[in-house]
């Protein structure tokens, strides 16, 4: 029996004995540990590493629509982002940067509007290959969401964006000649017919407004060979813009709508303030008193009541239909990075078996910031700083015992980090890790759920275009490294 196999038998061993997936998180962390993350989202995963994150998104045709883009705390020359305790404020502000970029991602591709066009004349075929033809706005909402189709290899193992995995190029063309109302295909069109500079499905996939707009006016469709199809169903590749200017995604924040996302993260930001240290400020400072009376029971009060507002909102949005879809994703997402950290090959049937719970989620973290906070307010000599200013009791009090706790946040991310990510990630098998872990890990029968085979899918696709950067990133430095060993030999020989 190979190694890979012993490790599914022993997985599915476990799994037969009914052990809770707490137990098997800790008994199963796989012995290559892996700085990959990820975050699920609407239909979708997002998923971070090194150097890049990429997305991807369940499409409504079922296909998956796959993004990805560089990573700025990968790039050399910021070693002190990676220093201890600043790492994790890194980490805390970009987790929330690229959380809304991906989310804003995903609900662009995962709720496409489903807008009847009228069925288009058929026409001479185009001698083009027809290996990537594309059904009609009639046939399905999101037609050109369909042909996104990327392909990669990971231990001899295909993954299909289709909504099958195992489905082939001749699956994908049965899939849309279905309907019986495919547009044909014009010999060298890719615009609109009889319109010059009108909509293009080569210059116009992946923007909605665009698309939707001249579903009703599209006469025919243009054929694409297979790469190309492949290529423009990446949004990492290059948009166009009227002028024939290549721009980035990045370039064209304000198209995906740049300011809403600002409003939307300033407005997160607001709430999180009000909900998780405003509020609780408040109602400790009327059940204990003021502050500088009782400030251990104070703080303890205070982070007791955190505690409680932030399970009691996981557990309410957890009611609703798409959260626990995407607490799916996140269970998804856990499955993937088990199954690669044991070495297997990144499969929904090797995934499946492992455990939707890790020992390094983010939500184990957000707990030890709330464990974390509750120690370092109380050892803050804040009474002193009461004291020597004369802060009145009331109001102005407690307004600085806010002011003080946002801006201690930054630190008791860094050193929640430090305990949680870096220190018992890496020794999961300690008693004294599992203590710690213990309120973090019981969170995750609350924000993970068990998923199906196709948002495991999801979670291997964006799994491998990270790990394909990490590979190629491996292989760069690998060959610098000899480079320079080769120089410095022919240097001391000659």
């Amino acid at each position: 029996m190979s190694e890979q196999e012993a490790v599914v038998s022993e997985t599915s061993a476990a799994g037969g004995a009914k052990k809770s997936d707490l137990s098997r998180a800790f008994s199963e962390d796989g012995a290559r540990k892996t700085h990959v993350g990820g975050q699920a989202l609407l239909e979708g995963i997002m998923m971070r590493g090194k150097y890049n994150w990429s997305v991807a998104v369940r499409e409504p045709s079922g296909g998956i629509y796959l993004e990805e883009h560089d990573l700025a705390s990968g790039r050399s020359g910021r070693g002190w982002m990676h220093w201890p305790l600043v790492r994790g404020c890194r980490a805390l502000v970009e987790s929330l940067v690229l959380g809304f970029k991906a989310l804003e991602i995903a609900a662009e591709h995962a709720f496409l509007d489903s807008d009847p066009a009228e069925p288009a004349e058929a026409e001479e075929p185009s001698e083009t290959p027809r290996s990537a033809a594309r059904p009609s706005a009639e046939q399905t909402g999101s037609c050109a969401s369909l042909a996104s189709f990327e392909e990669k290899e990971n231990g001899g193992a295909r993954v299909s964006t289709h909504s099958s995995a195992s489905a082939g190029s001749s699956g994908r063309e049965d899939a849309c000649a279905a309907g019986e109302t495919l547009s044909q295909e014009q010999e060298t069109g890719g615009s609109l017919a009889g319109e010059e500079g009108g909509f293009s499905w080569k210059d116009d996939f992946g923007r909605p407004e665009t698309m939707i707009d001249a579903l009703g006016a599209q006469t025919s469709l243009e054929v694409v060979s297979e790469a190309e199809s492949a290529g423009v169903s990446q949004a990492g590749a290059d948009a166009q813009d009227d002028g024939g200017k290549k721009k980035s995604f990045l370039d064209e924040e304000a198209e995906f709508g740049k300011g809403a996302m600002a409003v939307s993260m300033v407005f997160g930001l607001v709430l999180g303030v009000v909900l998780f240290i405003v509020a609780p400020a408040f109602v400790t400072n009327l059940i204990v008193g003021e502050y500088d009376g009782n400030t251990l029971l104070w703080n303890v009060v205070d982070g007791l009541l955190r505690v409680a507002v932030f399970v009691f909102y996981l557990w309410l949005i957890g009611r609703m239909a798409e959260i626990k879809r995407m607490f799916g994703y996140h269970g998804a997402e856990h499955k993937t990075i088990h199954c690669y950290e044991h070495g297997l090959p990144l499969t929904p049937e090797n995934a499946r078996s492992f455990p939707r719970l890790h020992v390094r989620c983010g939500t184990a973290f957000l707990i030890m910031v709330m464990i974390i906070a509750i120690i370092v307010y109380t050892v803050t000599p804040l009474n002193s700083l009461i004291e020597a200013w004369g802060v009145s009791d009331g109001a102005p009090k407690l307004a600085l015992v806010i002011a003080v706790r946002i801006l201690l946040m930054p630190v008791i991310a860094g050193i929640s980090y430090e305990i949680t990510v870096k220190w018992a990630g890496s020794h999961p098998d300690n008693p004294l890790v599992k203590v710690i872990l213990w309120p973090g890990m019981q969170m995750q029968y609350l924000t993970t759920n068990e998923p199906d085979d196709g948002q495991i899918e999801c979670a291997i696709a964006a799994m491998q275009k990270v790990l394909e950067r990490e590979e190629a990133e491996a292989a760069k430095a690998a060959s610098l490294a000899n480079g320079t060993e080769t120089e410095e030999r022919a240097s001391a020989a000659a």
